[in-house]
């Protein structure tokens, strides 16, 4: 009546997830840990992009950072160490509807993980990949990973680490096929959730190196960026992530950096004054291989049961037969 419809219109999505839809067990890094900081940043994206629990992944090596599976209500695992990319692209490869995360530390990627971390890379396919960068072993209790800063005492070296440190970021920017980069720091929330946001669009494999503080092994490790904010450089770019006024106000030191300027994102992580944060190199025309080994037919499960049949048919040991009557 009064040519008001009876049927309402309105369309409502099935199920609304909030923050509270993917916390899973309790978080048990130290208080002032930085994968806190990181869980967050990550729980937030799920949140915004409405990514369905059941469609979800995250997988770790071993380490604290590689506790995370534990602590998302998605579908989870949690690794052997060194050994979390090549799960994660299995995963992918399969399963191309899924949205697959990885979660590192700096130990578990580029020590024992160094090769599957620089094939990653190379294979392009689309996950994103997080290292968690504390710059030491924290699980094992204080030994010197890769990223140690050279002269700092460990358990394992008490007169101080020997050699310099491995820069993630340059050696992750000098393997072929590389096509998203970035660098933020877990205290300073803006630039995480921007750049991990930035990464999940990306179609491509997107390394996020995350410097984050350990409380308990090397609590004053960050300090000179932390109390004075000149020694970082924002990145800002249309192409890349825009930094609001209070966070202007307080990181000064800016620079326009286009992302697909590979020669000035080397330039730019090589700095020894000033560590940059931001989107660092970005091209999302880089060949996928789950792309390229896109399985062009379906197949039924009859097919799957008599192409196991021929296979196993040539290993078959036929029984002997008796000649003669004997």
């Amino acid at each position: 009546m009064f040519g008001i419809q009876s049927q309402c219109n309105i369309e409502f999505d099935e199920e609304y997830y909030d923050l509270e839809s993917y916390q899973g067990s309790i978080p048990r890094w130290c208080p002032g840990c930085g994968d806190n900081a990181i869980l967050t940043a990550v729980q937030k994206l799920c949140r915004d992009e409405q990514l369905p629990l059941e469609k979800t992944v995250f997988v770790s090596g071993i380490g604290c950072s590689s506790r995370f599976p534990h602590y998302m209500k998605t579908y989870g695992f949690h690794g052997l160490h060194g050994r979390a990319l090549p799960v994660a692209q299995g995963v992918k490869i399969r399963r191309p509807d899924l949205h697959v995360f990885v979660n590192m530390g700096d130990g578990d990627c580029c020590s024992i993980g160094t090769a599957h971390w620089i094939h990653a890379v190379r294979y392009n396919m689309k996950i994103v990949a997080m290292l968690h960068d504390n710059e030491i072993y924290g699980l094992t209790k204080m030994q010197a990973s890769p990223t140690s800063p050279q002269g700092l005492k460990t358990n394992t070296t008490p007169t101080g680490a020997y050699l310099r440190p491995l820069n993630p970021l340059s050696v992750t920017l000098g393997i072929s096929n590389v096509s998203f980069v970035a660098n933020v720091a877990e205290w300073i929330p803006e630039a995480m959730n921007k750049v991990i946001a930035e990464a999940f669009h990306h179609p491509g494999f997107a390394f996020i190196r995350i410097m984050q503080r350990c409380p308990h092994f090397t609590p004053r490790l960050f300090d000179p960026f932390i109390t004075d904010p000149s020694k970082l450089l924002m990145l800002s770019h249309e192409n890349g992530i825009q930094f609001s006024d209070g966070i202007s106000k307080v990181y000064k030191s800016q620079m326009e950096h286009d992302p697909s300027d590979m020669q000035r994102a080397r330039e730019l992580v090589e700095m020894t004054d000033q560590m940059p944060i931001g989107i660092l190199y970005r091209n999302p025309e880089v060949p996928r291989y789950d792309e390229l080994r896109k399985r062009q037919r379906i197949y039924s499960m009859d097919m799957r049961k008599a192409a196991l049949e021929t296979e196993f048919a040539k290993f078959a040991v036929e029984p002997v037969t008796e000649r003669n009557g004997k």
